[in-house]
């Protein structure tokens, strides 16, 4: 009996340890010294840490792209479950309208988007073809968003979203803001070093 009880008590003591490293180390896993886990939801960075960023661009900003620069005429923010992500909304000098999507995981991924408004392809089917490429299908879901500047959107709402890629770089998006039909626009993922920021703090 004796040895009942003593084998019954270690068991316990080796189960509280594990279950106290376990927790320990998802401690650890969601704030390694204060530094945000791969795919943390942008919204939880810093403030300050953001300004300089893609993900922090205001209205009024501007950015260089390439050869190209924009202004900034508004951002759309989106919430899908845990996590987030940025659309900004860029004019060119010559009146033409563009999109800068800004994802925050293991690493940045930035998009720069054009509108096909003459697509008349739909999103659902496994692979797309358009402008003598094949894309084939990524992702879809809903996510809220609020909306703030030029963009021709309520202050808030809901977009479905079907997404599609060519290659390393080609990518197809369809949009649909509320109960609107589906936007179409073709884009091209943008290395960082690609973009410049010039905020608007700095014409002053």
């Amino acid at each position: 009996m004796g040895g009942s009880v003593t084998y019954l008590v270690a068991a316990l003591a080796v189960l509280v340890v594990v279950v106290v490293v376990v927790r320990a180390r998802r401690r650890s896993a969601a704030r390694p010294d204060g530094a945000l886990p791969p795919g943390r939801p942008a919204r939880d960075r810093p403030a300050e840490s953001l300004r300089d960023s893609p993900l922090g661009l205001a209205l009024g900003d501007r950015v260089r792209i390439r050869e190209q620069e924009y202004a900034v005429s508004g951002t759309i923010r989106l919430v899908e479950g845990d996590w987030s992500w940025v659309q900004h909304l860029l004019d060119d000098d010559s009146g033409g309208r563009h999109r800068l999507s800004v994802e925050d995981g293991p690493e940045l991924e930035l998009v720069l988007w054009t509108a096909e408004p003459g697509a008349t392809v739909t999103p659902g089917a496994p692979t797309i073809d358009l402008g003598g490429l094949r894309y084939t299908w990524a992702e879809t879901g809903q996510a809220r968003y609020t909306a703030t500047g030029e963009t021709g959107l309520t202050s808030a709402g809901t977009m479905r979203y079907h997404d599609y890629q060519c290659g390393g770089a080609a990518r197809l998006s369809f949009e649909a803001y509320g109960e609107e039909s589906w936007r179409v626009a073709r884009g091209d993922l943008l290395d960082p070093a690609d973009l410049t920021i010039r905020p608007t703090s700095e014409d002053h």
